[in-house]
């Protein structure tokens, strides 16, 4: 045998060696100690042993007997998996039948003979050509009995469970037929065939992927074997690549040896037109849809590593900002799950019914579905994936179902998911005709319907969040609104006083001056008041103030007032943080309630302090009081007022302001001798103090 060839078979051997032991490893390492396991680690550990021993004797290390005993064994072994997998198709205590009886005594007795000649030569050692055509007869019944074992594990399994055994009759029927044309034809000629002997090692390491795939698909023989889709894909991937590769060069190998002159150029042009055509098909998204759609079907129980999928319709889903692009990112994570390139959404829109909502790569599909039209009846009540094609060939089978013009003209439509949300229809997404020819079948069906729920969990958080927002906008708006009012109401109050004592004081030059102030004051506030309302609530900064400031602008804010508080100010170099005109408008409103609960001989006593770093506002009056009661439930409950054109906010206003600014405020009274409010805030360090009043 030339040593090209002897290498090339030490190589196949070596191969096959480490593809059997591989093999070996993962199984042993989820072992569940059955029987048939214990028969397939055995199986797959001699097949490993024989692939050593064959690369061993092609490379002249090894006598040749010791690889034909390693043979022997390893079918002997193989022999003795079929026949208990046979037995365990039988019910209990059911004896195999006579036929399988036979061949496994009739095998039995041929390994052990077989094993006994390879390792010592007894039979007719003076007639070695006979020896040898005995030993290629006995291997070539060896293969007949493996070959008629693997037909009946198939024949005798169920046709629904075929496709967990089928990898395995295969593979082994493949190594049974390759082994019958080897040792058949070392019968007939008296001598083995150098290059069908060297590519054994080839093709026993090629099968250990579909025995691989077998064991994985019966657990009752072993833990899973894990070959995942990803795994199968880019290895199929490479192995095609590779041998488009292999074509291609022996195809440019002949094109410069027949090409004369021209042939390195003819070549080097075909060499590099064939690795960009390759480039080009690797990165084709329809040829790899294809490819994984192959292997699903092919190879593995389900169509889908669910895992997998799950994973990567998650992720998809809830990449990016929460809530941005949310209808485009669901759409995408179900085109993906089919290999579709492209999709849209419709969403129910109140009256307007259902209108699209965002499109993933299909821009050009338009359409409009009023929330009582028969179609969208038929999906809520249904719940039923819609396969467009489905239709038009088996219009029996979706009933009185009338799809929308729009829809059924629609170019490249496949099919139509409903998103449900409990029981009610949120929308739906129609999906283009997938890139791998995904054939809709219960099983996608099962999948799409599940993460289409997801997707309508998520797009209904995303609508409730955006209703939440609007409606915290018209919270804070009619908020502002309401207090902004409450301050209309206490300027009218004070003009409509300024007003009525008028006729009785109109020609005193006092009363005119304190009006013409009062006047002044109440436009100030109103231009305040305007201020606000263009920026809104939240607008303005909280400061560095002067605590004495803020108390006398809220005393010159009620001069319209008959009776005028005392005014105890602290000292100048007391400052709080805060909002200016909110802490004013806080301290006025209690102040304007003490004022109106006090009779014009009574007194109120406006005062600010430190105590304990803490500023102190008191605002003390006379009047008639309030009850515990009255304080406990009623004073600072907004829109709950006991006067009749009030409001109800201002006690409530002004807790919150005072809480916001991480101060509080206290409350004693008595009916009938007078009430304190006790307002407190944080004091501001001069060193840190700062905003247009500070020192």
């Amino acid at each position: 045998m030339p040593d090209t060839l002897l290498l090339l078979a030490a190589i196949g051997y070596g191969l096959s060696t480490l593809a059997y032991l591989g093999l070996s490893i993962l199984i042993i390492a989820s072992w569940r100690r059955r029987p048939q396991g214990r028969l397939l680690v055995l199986a797959t550990t001699l097949s490993a042993i024989w692939g050593a021993f064959s690369a061993l004797t092609a490379w002249g290390a090894f006598p040749p007997q010791l690889a034909l005993a390693a043979e022997v064994a390893r079918n002997g072994a193989w022999l003795a998996l079929l026949l208990h997998i046979l037995h365990l198709r039988l019910p209990a205590d059911t004896p195999l039948p006579a036929p399988i009886r036979l061949i496994r005594t009739v095998s039995g007795l041929l390994v052990g003979i077989l094993l006994l000649a390879s390792v010592y030569p007894l039979i007719a050692p003076s007639q070695p050509v006979l020896a040898r055509w005995a030993g290629n007869m006995g291997l070539v019944l060896l293969t007949v009995m493996g070959l008629v074992l693997t037909e009946q594990v198939y024949r005798s399994t169920r046709p629904e469970d075929r496709w967990a055994i089928k990898f395995l009759c295969l593979g082994l029927g493949g190594l049974f037929v390759y082994d019958f044309y080897l040792y058949a034809n070392a019968a007939l000629f008296n001598a083995m065939d150098a290059q069908v002997w060297a590519a054994r090692g080839y093709i026993a390491a090629l099968v250990t992927p579909l025995i691989a795939v077998s064991a994985a698909r019966n657990p009752e023989w072993a833990a899973p074997v894990g070959l995942s889709r990803s795994m199968a894909f880019h290895t199929a991937s490479l192995l095609a690549a590779g041998i488009y590769l292999l074509l291609m060069a022996g195809a440019g190998y002949y094109l410069r040896l027949f090409g004369g002159q021209w042939g390195d150029v003819v070549q080097t042009v075909f060499i590099f037109a064939a690795a960009m055509l390759l480039v080009l098909l690797l990165f084709s998204g329809t040829l790899r849809a294809r490819l994984r759609v192959f292997l699903s079907k092919h190879f593995f129980s389900y169509s889908y590593d669910y895992r997998e999928e799950w994973l990567n319709f998650t992720r998809t889903l809830t990449e990016g900002q929460p809530g941005e692009q949310l209808s485009e990112r669901a759409i995408e994570a179900l085109a993906r799950l089919l290999e579709s390139p492209g999709g849209a959404l419709w969403m129910h829109e109140g009256n307007a019914g259902y209108q699209r909502a965002g499109h993933w790569n299909w821009a050009d599909i338009q359409g409009t579905e009023p929330a009582d039209a028969p179609f969208i009846q038929w999906l809520a009540d249904k719940q039923w994936v819609v396969d467009l094609d489905e239709i038009k060939v088996r219009r029996d089978l979706y009933g009185d179902l009338d799809t929308p013009a729009w829809l059924a003209n629609a170019d490249n439509a496949w099919l139509v998911v409903p998103l449900m949300l409990h029981d009610e229809l949120l929308g739906f997404v129609v999906l283009k005709h997938s890139l791998g020819n995904v054939t809709f079948n219960w099983e996608v069906s099962d999948l799409l319907k599940v993460a289409a729920r997801q997707v309508a969990a998520h797009l209904a958080q995303m609508r409730a969040s955006n209703q939440l927002i609007v409606a915290r906008q018209f919270e804070s708006f009619n908020r502002t609104t309401t207090f902004v009012i409450h301050d209309l109401k206490n300027l009218i109050a004070q003009l409509s006083l300024l007003l009525a004592n008028a006729e009785k004081h109109k020609h005193k030059p006092e009363f005119q001056a304190d009006m013409l102030d009062t006047i002044a004051n109440a436009v100030t506030r109103m231009n305040k008041v305007l201020a606000q309302l263009r920026r809104g609530s939240d607008a303005a900064q909280a400061q560095s103030i002067v605590l004495a400031d803020i108390l006398n602008e809220v005393v010159a804010s009620k001069q319209a007032y008959k009776l005028r508080p005392i005014l105890e100010l602290p000292p100048p170099t007391l400052r709080v943080c805060a909002e200016r005109d909110r802490l004013i408008r806080a301290i006025g409103h209690i102040l304007q309630n003490a004022l109106e609960a006090t009779s014009p001989t009574g007194q109120v006593t406006l005062r600010g302090l430190e105590e304990s770093r803490q500023a102190i506002i008191e605002i003390i009056d006379t009047g008639i009081g309030m009850d515990d009661e009255f304080i406990r439930t009623r004073l600072f409950q907004p829109f709950d007022s006991t006067k009749g054109a009030g409001m109800g906010i201002g006690a409530y206003e002004c807790r919150e302001t005072l809480r916001a600014l991480g101060g509080n405020i206290e409350v004693s009274s008595t009916p009938g001798r007078g009430t304190r409010f006790r307002l407190s805030l944080p004091l501001v360090n001069d060193a840190s103090a700062g905003g247009e009043n500070a020192a």
